[in-house]
């Protein structure tokens, strides 16, 4: 993650009722996977669930679980557990951001085709409003039942459909010509980024990178230790 404050800039500016804003990116990660899990929970129609039981099925510590949810003001009863409804509504609620953003995907490839056609790009938090591409054979098009510009036209499309959020998933040689277009609409504030190149953006956007090669990397360090026991 690239933020575009230093972190004293920030504290000078946080006020004691935007302590979620300063809260952990892992924390932030657990928070995510909880919600997941409770929305599975719910829809199957559970009614308690325990600290360990949560863990469990994370694969998190009983004591990380309880620790993350009394931040949030959630406090299960002793040898019951947490009622699956209200935790689920309580972290629905932390999540759910103030209004729905506007976001456009920009490199209509293989990789923003899989994304538009994945179910996590379908939420009531934020809408897919645009796509862009430099493809003749895209462009003019409507795709997922999005309608797909040239690239060029980037920043008169973010300024009139007032967004804020771009997926980056174009390949690295293209992507800070790509943001610097988005940046140029005055629009901007978030980006995350797929493609694997670091890119530059002002103080005030906030950039994401998500590199699955970099995962796999991890995630094979971890193993390499494991097999060699």
């Amino acid at each position: 993650m690239v933020r575009g404050r230093n972190r004293k800039e920030q504290d000078k500016a946080i006020q004691p009722d935007e302590r979620l804003f300063r809260i952990a990116e892992p924390t932030v990660e657990r928070l995510v996977q909880y919600y997941r899990l409770l929305t599975q929970l719910h829809d199957e129609g559970r009614m308690v669930v325990s600290s360990q039981e949560i863990g469990d099925m994370l694969g998190l510590k009983a004591s990380q679980v309880r620790k993350d949810l009394s931040y949030f003001g959630e406090i299960g009863k002793r040898g019951v557990g947490y009622h699956v409804e209200r935790l689920y509504r309580h972290v629905s609620d932390i999540l759910s951001p103030n209004r729905v953003w506007k976001i456009a995907l920009v490199g209509v490839g293989r990789l923003g085709e899989a994304l538009l056609g994945h179910k996590a790009l379908r939420s009531e938090k934020f809408r897919i409003e645009a796509l862009f591409d430099n493809d003749p054979e895209k462009t003019g098009k409507t795709i997922y039942g999005v309608p797909c510009y040239h690239v060029d036209s980037m920043p008169g499309i973010l300024k009139e459909k007032d967004i804020e959020v771009i997926i980056l998933t174009v390949p690295p040689t293209a992507a800070q010509q790509v943001v610097d277009k988005a940046v140029s609409s005055g629009k901007l504030k978030g980006v995350l980024n797929f493609a694997t190149a670091a890119i530059a953006v002002p103080e005030d956007v906030l950039v994401y990178r998500v590199d699955i090669s970099i995962e796999l990397e991890k995630l094979l360090f971890y193993l390499k230790g494991t097999t060699s026991r």
